[in-house]
């Protein structure tokens, strides 16, 4: 099949039988034609249509290995410093699309699948043929172009014991049954994002095991489709209202749902079971396989283009109500033109500084990834939403709806609520816009999604100073204050 188009995409989701409930109600078919995920799921088949616009196309795609149809960018192995380069200028495309609202866009998942299916020392520390599984289900993912989400922590009951440990270990996923054939999976996991709309959960390692026999059952990594027998999802209430454009100009189009997942005694074959045990190995799954890597240099390109649309929005509101030319606004901007050339300045550091795997993947340097991923969430995102507030003020709340402009009512706000450079009503879609991407219940989602996006930034922060290679640096304050003399 190679790349898809949004059709096609359309087509299979609704075909698929999910066990979906969100609002009070059970939803098992036609999944792209709900409400609740109607909005989103078209403009996720935009960007696979983005894959055949002859704009695009050489950028999104390109000719597979092994069948030379087109398939996306996002599974093209990294041999060298061009291909990140190619690989960024392909996670550009989407993510200036969306502006960085879509968290969970195809690329990212991809992007670990690749780094995956390559990792052949990684596997064989605990059997060669995990290895030969991920390849395989890297290349069917590669040529049926299918979009995955996956869930990674355990039900949030109590945070003061293990996942294994909460509720006599029967609320977290685990392993019930080993069978010649397959694994069967009894339990939880949070958080699955854009579950609903998607073609495959990964359900891979995410927090830390300490390695003892009761974590043995919660070593693993599969696939399943999103419609396997067992498999439940419970949604999140909506933040897509199903206003206008006009009146929730980010939600309506990119509000992802998120999904607790139950897994009800799914059953999982071998050939989708990529790690079972190995707790030691589980606990490595990103940071020895380059996974990490290629998630992050994606990660981080979306964030840019987010971080350039607030730049965008905070210009324009300056421009419309005329308050550019005061300093403390303009203090503001430049702090956004600094974040912006710093996430750039990051990814051409990571790909310029990259380096070849042990098997022969180009991946990009790590420290400055983990600098960036450290730094955005706690950071920039925060003062991204707080400028917008900032120097929207009031107006945030003076906001007529759309039906509002075509009522009697239309000659006061024609008067009352234009702006410096703009007539009443493009002054309210501007704010609009301002308040889904600052206050409104999207905004809140948006934010907390960013800040433990990947994981609890203290304990993020803990991992990235025992990491960090200090010591030679240390070495440079001995050695100064060892002088004599001089």
């Amino acid at each position: 099949m190679g790349a898809r188009t949004g059709q096609q995409y359309l087509d299979k989701l609704n075909a698929m039988t999910p066990e979906l409930y969100v609002d009070g109600e059970k939803v098992t078919s036609k999944v792209a034609e709900h409400p609740a995920f109607r909005n989103n799921a078209l403009t996720y088949a935009k960007l696979f249509d983005l894959q055949h616009d002859p704009a695009h196309r050489d950028v999104l795609t390109y000719e597979s290995p092994t069948t030379g149809e087109r398939v996306g960018t996002s599974f093209l192995v990294p041999r060298d410093e061009e291909d990140l380069k190619r690989r960024r200028a392909a996670f550009s495309v989407w993510a200036q699309y969306s502006n960085g609202f879509l968290g969970r866009t195809g690329d990212y998942m991809n992007s670990s699948l690749t780094a995956l299916s390559t990792a052949k020392k990684f596997f064989s520390q605990a059997d060669p043929v995990y290895g030969e599984r991920i390849q395989k289900y890297y290349e069917m993912a590669r040529e049926n172009d299918l979009l995955a989400t996956h869930t990674l922590i355990p039900p949030q009951v109590n945070r003061s014991v293990s996942g294994s440990q909460q509720g006599g270990g029967n609320l977290s996923a685990k392993v019930v049954e080993e069978r010649e054939d397959g694994i069967v999976v009894r339990g939880a996991r949070m958080l699955a994002t854009i579950a609903p709309i998607a073609d495959e959960l990964l359900v891979f390692p995410s927090t830390v095991l300490r390695g003892t026999p009761e974590d043995a059952p919660y070593s693993y990594a599969f696939a399943v489709p999103n419609d396997a027998p067992g498999l439940k999802y419970f949604c999140r209430a909506g933040l897509d209202h199903g206003r206008s454009h006009f009146d929730e100009p980010l939600a309506s189009r990119f509000e992802e749902m998120d999904a607790v997942v139950v897994f009800d005694d799914v059953f999982v074959p071998n050939e989708r079971v990529f790690l079972l045990g190995h707790p030691e190995l589980c606990n490595a799954w990103y940071s020895e396989t380059g996974a990490g890597a290629l998630m992050t240099h994606q990660v981080v390109t979306r964030t840019l283009a987010k971080t350039e649309f607030y730049l965008g929005l905070a210009s324009e509101i300056a421009a419309a109500i005329g308050i550019g030319g005061f300093q403390h606004i303009q203090q503001d901007l430049s702090e956004l033109i600094s974040y912006v050339e710093i996430e750039k300045a990051v990814l051409r550091a990571a790909e310029a500084d990259g380096k070849l795997s042990e098997d022969g993947v180009f991946l990009p340097k790590w420290e400055v990834l983990n600098a960036a991923r450290n730094w955005y969430p706690t950071k920039v995102s925060p003062r991204l939403t707080e400028i917008i507030r900032k120097f929207s003020a009031s107006g945030l709340m003076a906001l007529p709806g759309e039906a509002d402009f075509e009522a009697e009512g239309r000659p006061d706000l024609d008067t009352y609520l234009q702006s410096a450079t703009l007539p009443a009503k493009d002054r309210a879609r501007l704010f609009k816009l301002a308040f889904d991407a600052s206050v409104s219940s999207f905004a809140g989602r948006e934010s907390l999604y960013e800040y433990f996006f990947f994981g609890d930034p203290v304990r993020m922060a803990g991992a990235q100073v025992n990491a960090y290679p200090r010591e030679a640096l240390q070495e440079r304050v001995r050695e100064l204050l060892a002088r004599e003399g001089q």
